[in-house]
């Protein structure tokens, strides 16, 4: 796993969304967990929020698919697995 690739799209992610930041708070074997959070609507395109930080990892070389999501009052806690 590439966290260092990782990390360079969750801050790039963080940079251009003011509405929604993402953390890194545990990484697995074949997985990690971001830490969504903020002031985005949840009735919006919620989940496309999560799915737009895929499509950036994707892009990087980071070939992931959302594997669990569990929603929380200012977000969701969101495990990506490694394809």
């Amino acid at each position: 796993m590439n966290l260092k690739k990782i990390s360079a799209v969750i801050k790039e992610y963080n940079k251009y969304r003011s509405e929604s930041n993402a953390s890194l708070v545990r990484v697995f074997k074949r997985s990690f967990r971001i830490d969504f959070s903020g002031t985005y609507c949840k009735t919006c395109g919620f989940y496309d929020y999560f799915e737009e930080l895929r499509l950036m990892l994707q892009r990087k070389g980071v070939d992931t698919k959302i594997s669990r999501i569990k929603e929380k009052e200012d977000g969701a806690f969101v495990t990506f697995t490694l394809r």
